[in-house]
């Protein structure tokens, strides 16, 4: 089998059982299968748990899935009955003990001399009886652990480094036609008179050449709303990179909200991420507040959205629900808000928690006028906030 649809159907698997696989990774995999060929079930076994496998506890499924899979397969190259009835028979291929297949012994033989020299130490206490020890042969790079991990259960190092990852997220919006024209060589629909005109002009009056326009194709304009009251502290720090590399990046337009309404966007526009966060800090925005959804939303669609901010735009919502509001007045302003933007997107990062259900308060009145409702709770998550924001 060709090393793309073999990564396909086992990251399809692995993901329906409930690993966080991705596409990205399946096609890690197919490139790690045309360097480490899979001659054989262990090399095949091997390749496939140091790309896809990321944390101990998700080896059960993972040899659960791959032996289901590939087993599976094994056992259909040969047909028992073919042998059925002759005691003398090899078993059939695929027949013996399921076993997670062992790594190359890389021991020297039992009666070969002890090596000597510099860099070679004896067995330590901590060794077996004849100075085996347990190596761990794939462990994730901290890079990939950071990804699954909550925003609220990093410590100050690894948000900032978190912080940087967020930065390189490229936030692009569909395309939508503007009302701008430019020539084209194609017979359009629209015909350019002013140009037809000018270009008559050079041939002596006569039109000898018609000139079509067509309409330009631009991307559509990037809203972000960011919740940062005292419920959503732990994800404030990422959420402002995200907005500054977005306002850098993609040219959008950032409010933050908490009892009042703050734009953020010329705080956030210098390049350096560090000064960009600490002139967005400085804004009297009441961080760490209250939050009041209606007024937050309501006060965007009013001052700046009705103005043209909001007409046609992909808004992106950063909050967890949790408000002082009537549900009745959230509604309201969605609505208002609904009308004007061509997409809405809802980032919450309490979704991802186990049994999380919005069917109460701010954020059961406002998902049903949402497109899209992911949690961004991490780096991993994030990457499905950009996918959402992408779609048209």
């Amino acid at each position: 089998m060709a090393p793309g649809p073999l990564a396909v159907g086992l990251t399809t698997a692995l993901h329906r059982a409930g690993l966080p696989t991705t596409p990205d990774r399946a096609a890690g995999l197919a490139r790690a299968l045309q360097l480490v060929p899979p001659v054989d079930r262990a090399t095949l076994y091997w390749t496939c748990r140091v790309a896809l496998v990321t944390d101990r506890a998700q080896l059960p499924v993972f040899d659960a899935v791959f032996s289901a899979v590939f087993d599976a397969a094994l056992d259909g190259r040969l047909d028992p009955a073919d042998s059925r009835g002759d005691p003398t028979a090899p078993p059939p291929v695929g027949a013996e003990p399921r076993m997670r297949p062992a790594p190359p012994d890389s021991r020297p033989p039992a009666d070969a001399p002890a090596p000597t020299g510099r860099g070679v130490s004896p067995p330590g206490p901590g060794d077996g009886e004849d100075g085996e020890r347990d190596v761990v042969l794939a462990a994730a790079s901290p890079e990939e652990r950071l990804r699954h991990t909550s925003f609220a259960d990093l410590t100050p190092d690894e948000l900032t480094r978190v912080r940087e990852l967020v930065g390189r997220l490229v936030l692009g919006t569909p395309q939508r036609r503007s009302r701008r024209t430019r020539p084209t060589r194609r017979r359009a629909d629209r015909l350019d008179l002013r140009r037809t005109v000018r270009a008559a002009q050079r041939a002596g009056g006569d039109p000898v050449r018609l000139v079509h326009a067509a309409r330009r194709a631009q991307p559509r304009r990037l809203v972000l709303l960011c919740d940062v009251s005292g419920s959503m502290q732990p994800y404030t720090r990422v959420y402002l990179a995200l907005l500054q590399g977005a306002v850098a990046g993609a040219r959008a337009e950032a409010f933050v909200f908490s009892t009042r309404l703050t734009r953020l966007t010329r705080h956030l526009a210098a390049r350096d991420p560090d000064r960009a966060l600490a002139r967005a800090g400085a804004t009297d925005s009441a961080w760490a507040g209250g939050t009041r959804l209606a007024a937050g939303i309501g006060g965007f669609v009013t001052a700046h959205g009705r103005r043209g901010l909001a007409r046609g735009a992909v808004v992106v919502v950063l909050s967890d629900g949790w408000a002082t509001d009537d549900p009745e007045d959230v509604a309201e302003a969605m609505r208002r808000l609904r009308r004007l933007a061509h997409r809405i997107v809802w980032v919450n990062p309490r979704r991802a928690a186990p049994g999380y259900a919005p069917l109460v308060g701010g954020m059961a009145a406002a998902l049903p006028l949402c497109d899209a409702f992911v949690s961004g709770h991490s780096l991993a998550a994030l990457e499905q906030v950009v996918a959402a924001v992408r779609e048209g």
